[in-house]
């Protein structure tokens, strides 16, 4: 099944999900030369892009970014999100996609994100002012509505692709829940009866039966992968291939992985500078030796030490030996288990 945003064919079903701190310009490279359907920039506020906020241009500007280009816009007033969407055309957006999904108190206090939710009517006229402004198409992320007392996603959804929106995500969970307890796959059936566009399912697609699972309990066209990508981010290109062999990619190898991991740790001090990067790679570095020890390639102890060795360490050069050295002793366990 093929997943088309207006005139735009997705390559598979398998979507990166946009994530504060986490899909910026070295992640989505990656994520796309390994496979994904599709990547989503970080969410960035309409007016803050306006007004070209140093961070927040960082985050969608940039040359050799990958295609089909997708800015994630949020805000709180239509004059900002139609503006926010004209620049995000001039800085060369192929899609346009809306937050109406986050949960970050931050976002959600400032009345932006899932707290929109709250108020479709309010959704709607910035949904309408996005689209009017934008040549391109445009998407919406939401959640399953504020609370279990509202959930109101199949009526917004449908708000939604009257007023022009060419596919919806949905988080399986309401705000109030954050990330907690277990996303509702069955709650976004519900919201795919009731249009003709694609819908994407988001939440706990953490493995390749998850993938499975979600699409047939929603009825979904497709699904977003988020925190099941940390610390590997070829993994939305694996699922897919799982799903429909020929649409993604295989699992590198372990001596694949370590040059992957190589390139998205100088990309990333490419685009921060060194010591900025540094900072930012740790996480990523952290969620890939945790990645290893879930999978039974070190233990406890090994993992310990490797983050003192990799995640602490302030010279990059020590880093990258260091994570060159990391791959090398899991290819030496690989041998001997086999």
């Amino acid at each position: 099944m093929s997943i088309s945003v207006g005139a735009i064919q997705l390559r598979n079903r398998v979507i990166l999900a946009p994530m504060s701190g986490v899909s910026d310009a070295p992640f989505r490279k990656l994520a796309h030369a390994c496979g994904a359907g599709l990547v989503v920039s970080e969410m960035v506020a309409g007016r803050e892009l306006v007004e070209r906020r140093g961070d927040v241009v960082r985050r969608t500007a940039g040359r050799n970014r990958v295609a089909p280009f997708v800015i994630q816009l949020a805000g709180r007033e239509a004059c900002w999100m139609a503006r926010g969407a004209e620049l995000a055309q001039d800085l060369g957006a192929d899609i346009i996609d809306i937050n109406m999904g986050c949960p970050a108190r931050q976002v959600t206090g400032g009345y932006s994100g899932s707290a929109l939710m709250r108020d479709l009517g309010h959704a709607l006229r910035l949904i309408e002012a996005t689209v009017a402004a934008s040549k391109v198409p445009v998407t919406l992320k939401m959640r399953l509505g504020w609370d279990s007392q509202t959930i109101n996603a199949p009526d917004l959804a449908r708000r939604a692709e009257a007023a022009g929106v060419q596919m919806i995500t949905v988080h399986g969970r309401t705000r109030c829940q954050f990330y907690g307890g277990h996303a509702d796959w069955r709650a976004i059936r519900r919201v795919k009866e009731q249009l003709s566009i694609p819908v994407i399912a988001n939440g706990d697609c953490i493995d390749i039966a998850a993938a499975r699972a979600m699409l047939a309990a929603s009825g979904a066209d497709g699904v977003m992968i988020g925190r099941g990508s940390y610390g590997r981010p070829w993994w939305p290109g694996v699922v897919a291939e799982a799903l429909v062999p020929g649409t993604g990619r295989r699992e590198p190898s372990l001596a694949q992985q370590a040059i992957l991991v190589l390139h998205h740790h100088e990309g990333m001090l490419t685009l921060y500078g060194h010591e900025i990067g540094n900072k930012v790679a740790r996480k990523h570095l952290g969620w890939l030796i945790e990645r290893k020890c879930e999978e039974g390639w070190i233990d406890a102890a090994q993992a310990s030490s490797w983050r003192e060795r990799v995640v602490r360490e302030l010279d990059n050069r020590r880093v990258g030996l260091a994570l060159k050295h990391f791959y090398l002793e899991l290819q030496d366990t690989e041998a001997e288990a086999a």
